[in-house]
Order: structure tokens, then sequence, then C-alpha cells
């Protein structure tokens, strides 16, 4: 297998790169941006990354593979049996359900696609008769621009029972206005998102201590970059006396990042090893505004590693705890965590790598079944710029496809 990437300026200067090392008949695997250069991410510029191969068979089965794969745009049975599901449909009076449009591959072009166009519009008239279906059991009638918005959401992958109360709390009085509508339907998903919208850090505890605030979650999700972000955040924006602490001396390279981050920034940062360590280095960070804690990512399943980090976290005596997610992982694999990672006090949760995220709807689903306020979340490598505050607004926002700015 012969794999080798590219990194150009744009995509002429690394296209021109692919041809000189393996020829013309190169065979392009995959493409994608990336940020290079700067400290850590500061000052990083963007540049545009080619993986090729001119190994004939590596190109044959990744163009297999592709057209294998189902794409998440195309409307396919199990959307239209969620659809159906979530408004009860019954049979008509020959015994046949309202027929499903059949599931066709999606278009390759970005370009807008006549044929998904028209599949769209299926799904949406599949809804409406649905809808007129029940109204013997006094359903009324859905306004088309809220079934679009329904469509929408489901989409976004929102779980049905939640897309139908956003829906049932706008239907009675929905705006004639589309625009209008919008906006109703934006602030019924805000109300879904549970936010701590205190401005915690502007004053000490009732004890007397730092604001201390302990991330904890799974390996890969980002703990170590959010950490950065919340320290640069807090000193160089709201001015504060920050001190860090990690105790992820599993990894060396994550140290080394850590005190690089701490250098820039200009905060201390204190190695701890041991429980008993823990407390010590709280009480030498007493004259900080606040400390944030650093812990080694724990698989879910290594129960006993998840207990150690328990003993870590009880010597600290956090204010807050926060539950570090990764929103490109699925429904399943983040409750699991969350599952996992209760039997330690959480009280918090920030999701990471939105910008990376598929759909938006998984996110909210998994706030309102952990039942765990939103306290930010992360756009990006970018330090210190790529975190936002949790808000309700945000996430209806990119529900309703507005993306990320």
């Amino acid at each position: 297998m012969n794999l080798k990437t590219y990194q150009a300026n744009d995509m002429n200067q690394a296209l021109a790169l692919v041809k000189r090392d393996l020829g013309s008949d190169a065979v392009i695997l995959h493409t994608r941006k990336v940020r290079r250069g700067g400290i850590l991410g500061l000052g990083a510029r963007e540049v545009v990354e080619i993986t090729a191969s001119n190994d004939v068979n590596v190109a044959q089965r990744t163009r297999k593979s592709r057209t294998a794969a189902p794409s998440a745009a195309n409307p396919n049975a199990a959307t239209l049996s969620m659809l159906a599901k979530a408004y009860g449909q019954k049979t008509q009076s020959n015994g046949n359900a309202a027929p499903a449009p059949a599931a066709q591959p999606a278009p390759t072009s970005a370009q807008p696609d006549p044929q998904l166009a028209a599949e769209l519009k299926q799904i949406k008239q599949m809804v409406r008769q649905v809808v007129s279906a029940t109204r013997e059991d006094s359903t009324p009638a859905l306004p088309d621009n809220l079934v679009d918005h329904y469509v929408q959401l489901i989409g976004q992958e929102l779980a049905e029972e939640l897309a139908q109360e956003v829906i049932d709390a706008v239907q009675d009085g929905a705006p004639a206005n589309k625009k209008e509508t919008r906006k109703a339907i934006a602030e019924q998903i805000a109300k879904l998102v549970a936010v701590d919208d205190r401005d915690l850090h502007e004053s000490r505890p009732d004890d007397g201590r730092p604001r201390t605030i302990a991330l904890v979650g799974p390996t890969g999700v980002g703990k170590t970059t959010t950490i950065a972000k919340l320290a640069a955040t807090f000193k160089l924006k709201q001015r504060l006396n920050v001190a860090m602490i990690t105790i992820d001396t599993y990894r060396i390279a994550a140290v080394d990042q850590l005190r690089t981050y701490a250098d820039i920034i200009g905060l201390p940062l204190h190695i701890v090893n041991t429980p008993m360590e823990m407390s010590a280095a709280i009480d030498r960070c007493n004259g900080y505004d606040v400390v944030l804690i650093d812990t080694a990512g724990r698989s879910p399943k290594d129960s006993e590693k998840l207990d150690q980090l328990g003993s870590f976290i009880d010597a600290a005596k956090p204010h807050e705890v926060h539950l570090v997610l990764s929103s490109t992982a699925s429904e399943s694999v983040l409750m699991e965590a969350a599952e996992r990672f209760s039997a330690i006090r959480t009280d918090r949760v920030i999701f990471t790598k939105m910008d990376e995220a598929v759909n938006f709807g998984v996110v909210l689903n998994v706030i309102r079944r952990v039942n765990k306020k939103l306290s930010y979340i992360t756009t990006g490598q970018e330090v210190p710029h790529d975190i936002e505050r949790g808000a309700g607004h945000r996430l209806a926002e990119l529900l309703l496809g507005e993306g990320l700015r």
C-alpha cells in the first residue's frame, strides 16, 4: 500500500506535488484543509492537505467503499419510517400505508441536484399524508413551513420526541410569516438546552478558595486544548489570575503541550502524580482566581482507571467538574461515556469539535439525557478563539442550518 500525504498553500500547488511525485496516474483519496505553523495553534495558517496513491488496488478499494457507503444527506427508508412514527401513521382504507419514496444514490456534485430536491419534496408530501391520516384523532394538519422545519430537525438527528415537542409548541399559534415561524421554533429549541448563564469567574466562591474547575472525559476528545482555551480566555480576556494543574503524566506529549501553552499565556503549571500531591498543589494555588485541572483521558470501559481519577478529583475538591465529550461521536458512544463517568461527580458538559460534527441534533439529545448543563462548545483548534459559552440559541441556529460562523 503506497499512501502519501502532501500539504501546500492551495489545491493547485498540492496537485502539482502529487503529480510530480506519483505521476499523472495518481489517485486522490482524500482532501481537507488543516492549520499549520504558529505555536500550538497561535498564528497558524490554513493549508490544503491531499492524501494520494499510485497503487491501483488501493484506489479500487477506496472507490468501492465510497460507493457502498450511504450518504448522510440522502433521505432513505429509515428517515421516512421515523417521520411516519412521529406522526402516528395509520393505514389507509385499503390497508396500505402511504408509499415511501425509494432511496437513491446521493449526488456526487456539490451543486444543487434536481433529483435530491424531488426526493425532499416527496418526504414533505408523505409527512402531510401522515398528518392528514391522523385527523380523526383530532391532530391538526401542519402548515407547510412547519413540515419543512420538522424535516430539518429530523435530518439533524434530533430525537423524534424532541422534534415533536418543538413543533407542537409552536403549532397552535404558528405565525404565517416564515421568518417569525423560524424564530418561534428557535426559541423552543433554546428552551430545551440547560445552560449555566451565571458568570462564575468574576468573584470567589463562598468558601473563599479559588474557583477550581476540573475537566474529565474519554481519550481523544480534546481536554488539553480546551484547558488551554479556557486558561487563555480567563487570563487574557477576563484579566484573572489563573493557575493550571495536570495529572496527565501518562503522555509526555500532553505535559509538554500544556507546559508550552502555560509559558505562552504566562501562568504556572503544577504536575501531580498522586492525590496527596494534588492536595498540596491546590494549597499552593490559593492566591489565584481560577485553578484549571487537566486530567488524563480514560477509557469509559476501564473501571480501575476511573476509580483512580475519582481519587484525584476528591483530593482537589473542585467547584465544577466538566465532562468533555466530542460532538463527532455517535449518540450511543456518548451516552456510554456519560454513564461510565457518572461514577465521578460531574455537573456540566463541554462539547468539543463542533466544526467536525456531522449533525447537531445528537448534541441536544445527549444534553437532555444526561441532565447536565452545557458550559462550553469548541469550534476548532485555534487558541484562544475557538471556544464559546454554552447557549441554547446557538444550538438552535445550528439545528436550523445556520452553520458555524
